[in-house]
C-alpha cells in the first residue's frame, strides 16, 4: 500500500506542475483564466483549455465552455480570453496538458490498484458498519486529485476503525498514516514511543534533572507531515480540538501549537488503532467550560491563607 500510495502523491505533485506550467503559458500568451477561474484543471478550464489546442480562437465560442456552476458568467469569460495565440506558446500549452493528462490516466492506475489492496485485506471492522459522515464540509463533492473510488470504506475495513472521525483528519491523511505506519500499533510499546517516532516529543536537554536548553527534532517523516498540516487546519474549527489549538496558539505561539496539537492527534490516532477506541468530539464549548474550571482550581490553589475567591458571574 505504502509503494501505491507514494507514488500517486509524485503524480498529484507532477500535475500540480503541468498545472502550473498550463497556467503560466496562458498568462504569456494574455489569457487571463486566472481571473474567473479558481483552477484550470476544473472542468471548464479543461474544456476551453482542449478547444484551444483542437484550433478554437473565438472568444465567444470559447466562453460557452461554460460550467453552470461557475460563478463568473460567459461574458466575464469571454473578456479574458482575449489574447494573442503564438506557436511556440501553444505548442508548450500541448505539451504541458499532455503531461497532466498522463498524470491523471496515472493516478487513476493508481487508485485501482490501491482499491484491490484494500479489498484483498482482512476484514477488522468485524462486520461493523461505518460510522455516518454528519460534518458538512466532508459531505461535499469530491474534486481535484482525490481518489475515485470509495477509499473511506476501504480504509474502515482494514483498520477496523474510521480515523476521519477526528477532527481535521480527512481521508487523504487518514490514507498516509495507514501506509506509512500500517494498523497495528503494538510496534510501539505505548502512544509516548509512537509520538517519539514520529519526533513530536520535546527535545528537552537535561542536566541535573533541570532542562538546560531546548532543541528542535527535524524530521521527514510523511505522517508527521501530513498530522502538522491537519492540525493548522484547526483554527477555524468549532470543535473541542480547534478550541484547544486556539488557547495554545495564543499562549506559545503558532509553531509550537501545531506540533502540540499534531502530538494530540498522533495519540488519538494510537488509541484508535491499538484499543479500538471510538472518538466523540465533545465540542468548542465544552472545552471552554472545563478550562475555565481549571483556571478557578489553579487560582484557588495559588490563593494565600485569609484570602477567599470569589467567583462572579458572567455578564
Amino acid at each position: 500500500m505504502r509503494t501505491y500510495w507514494r507514488q500517486r502523491n509524485d503524480l498529484v505533485r507532477a500535475a500540480a506542475r503541468h498545472i502550473h506550467r498550463i497556467q503560466k503559458a496562458l498568462t504569456q500568451m494574455n489569457i487571463q483564466l486566472a481571473n474567473v477561474l479558481s483552477d484550470v484543471s476544473g472542468m471548464t478550464g479543461q474544456a476551453i483549455i482542449k478547444a484551444i489546442l483542437a484550433g478554437e480562437r473565438d472568444p465567444h465560442k470559447l466562453a460557452a465552455f461554460r460550467d453552470p456552476r461557475v460563478k463568473a458568467s460567459e461574458e466575464q469569460i469571454e473578456r479574458s480570453l482575449e489574447g494573442h495565440w503564438q506557436k511556440d506558446l501553444l505548442f508548450v500549452l500541448k505539451q504541458e496538458q499532455d503531461g497532466y493528462e498522463f498524470c491523471q490516466q496515472q493516478m487513476t492506475e493508481c487508485d485501482r490498484q490501491l482499491d484491490q489492496y484494500l479489498q484483498q485485506q482482512d476484514d477488522r471492522s468485524q462486520g461493523g458498519s461505518l460510522p455516518e459522515e454528519k460534518r458538512k464540509e466532508r459531505l461535499k463533492k469530491k474534486k481535484g486529485n482525490k481518489p475515485r473510488f470509495d477509499l473511506r470504506t476501504g480504509l474502515f475495513r482494514m483498520a477496523g476503525v474510521d480515523l476521519t472521525q477526528i477532527d481535521c483528519i480527512d481521508v487523504m491523511t487518514a490514507t498516509t498514516i495507514l501506509s506509512e505506519a500500517g494498523s497495528d500499533m503494538s510496534k510501539w510499546e505505548t502512544e509516548h514511543h509512537f509520538v517519539s517516532w514520529l519526533r513530536l516529543c520535546p527535545d528537552n536537554r537535561i542536566s541535573g534533572n533541570k532542562i538546560i536548553g531546548k532543541g528542535r527534532l527535524p524530521t521527514s517523516n510523511r505522517i508527521t507531515i501530513a498530522l502538522k498540516m491537519a492540525a493548522s487546519t484547526l483554527r477555524t474549527s468549532n470543535t473541542y480540538l480547534g478550541a484547544q489549538f486556539r488557547r495554545l496558539r495564543t499562549k506559545l505561539g503558532a509553531p509550537i501549537a501545531i506540533k502540540a496539537m499534531a502530538a494530540k492527534l498522533a495519540r488519538l490516532i494510537y488509541r484508535m488503532l491499538r484499543y479500538g477506541m471510538k472518538y466523540l468530539d465533545q465540542g468548542a464549548a465544552f472545552y471552554e467550560v472545563q478550562h475555565r474550571k481549571l483556571q478557578i482550581k489553579h487560582l484557588k490553589s495559588k490563593a494565600a491563607i485569609g484570602f477567599q475567591i470569589v467567583q462572579v458571574p458572567a455578564a
